[in-house]
């Protein structure tokens, strides 16, 4: 972290995440992990500083974890004093997206940005241990993290973009109440997690994506068997009748998706395809999504577009924004 400059106000964000490619429990002490899913929609934040000011006043007003970590970031760099924290950005809440993780990690850019330090990734991650369970938003690439402990386990890489096809079960999830209540996995299946998390490390190193799909779906299947996921199944219906890759599920959250390769001509036609089946079998809504892959803008700054040729085939209330960098 570098010494702060003159202070003012500044800007920040962070992308979310699709739930995640896995999460499990491995064998010994301090198991608990996650392997994130970067998504291409962003938390942004705005800060002022203000020397003067007793604390961090936020707004939206129910934000008050990103206003203590504000406070934090500002001691940290050595500053006193408070400011004004405005939050924004496109991550619903309680769906499993990472939106809590982005607001924070989005904070301690903005802050940083406000009164001229300098936060690197392990920084930021610092900042977040002990405020809440936290994604690894503040790495890019997909990266294996302990979420309980807020600390990097392994950066893997970045794979090919994909379109994700996700549907929301509906409702909110309470990660910090879920993490209170989950249940323990046993052993074997502790060992499982330990075997997916290898062939997700090999898979994200050979950019395979139908692996790194296999690995997602049986995450999600190990995740249903013990809290009940009741659009799991149709999902991986209509993923195997289109040829997607897997489905990815938000393992704190209420969102699983279908997974297919963003550049692959055909994927438009299996996306329709696949908006339309679920539309037809499940309640509720359905969108579409895109992952980041190593020739993203990943500070936010691409532009919205629809993926080319889908909002032809589907309802304009079915389609959701995706983003490309320079391509569309």
């Amino acid at each position: 972290m570098s010494r702060p400059g003159p202070a003012g106000a500044g800007r920040g964000s962070a992308f979310g995440t699709f739930g995640e490619l896995l999460q499990g429990v491995l064998p010994g002490a301090g198991g608990h992990f996650m392997v994130t899913l970067p998504l291409a929609r962003w938390s942004t934040a705005e800060f002022s500083y203000d020397p003067a000011a007793p604390g961090v006043r936020v707004a939206p007003a129910h934000k008050h974890r990103a206003a203590r970590l504000a406070v934090r970031a500002l001691r940290a760099a050595g500053l006193g004093g408070g400011g004004r924290l405005r939050l924004g950005g496109e991550l619903p809440e309680g769906k499993g997206m990472a939106s809590s993780s982005a607001d924070l990690v989005a904070t301690a850019r903005a802050v940083a940005d406000a009164v001229g330090a300098r936060f690197g990734p392990a920084d930021v991650e610092a900042l977040l241990r002990g405020v809440e369970p936290t994604d690894g938003v503040m790495y890019d690439g997909i990266v294996a993290f302990g979420h309980r402990e807020v600390r990097l386990r392994e950066r893997l890489g970045t794979v090919p973009a994909m379109t994700v096809v996700g549907y929301d079960e509906g409702g909110t999830v309470d990660t910090i109440g879920r993490n209170r209540t989950a249940a323990a996995p046993g052993p074997a299946e502790r060992r499982e997690y330990a075997l997916l998390l290898d062939r997700a490390r090999e898979a994200v190193r050979a950019a395979d994506l139908p692996a790194l799909g296999r690995v997602a779906t049986r995450s999600a299947e190990l995740h249903a068997g013990r809290h009940p996921r009741p659009a799991l199944p149709a999902l991986l219906r209509v993923c195997r009748d289109v040829g997607g890759l897997g489905v990815a599920c938000a393992h704190s959250g209420t969102v699983l998706g279908i997974l297919l390769p963003h550049d692959d001509p055909a994927t438009p036609a299996k996306a329709a395809a696949a908006l339309s089946a679920c539309a037809a079998a499940l309640p509720g809504t359905t969108r579409l999504h895109r992952t980041l892959g190593p020739a993203d803008d990943w500070t936010g700054a691409g532009r919205k577009a629809v993926i080319p040729g889908i909002g032809r085939h589907c309802p304009p209330n079915e389609v959701d924004s995706v983003y490309e960098s320079g391509r569309i």
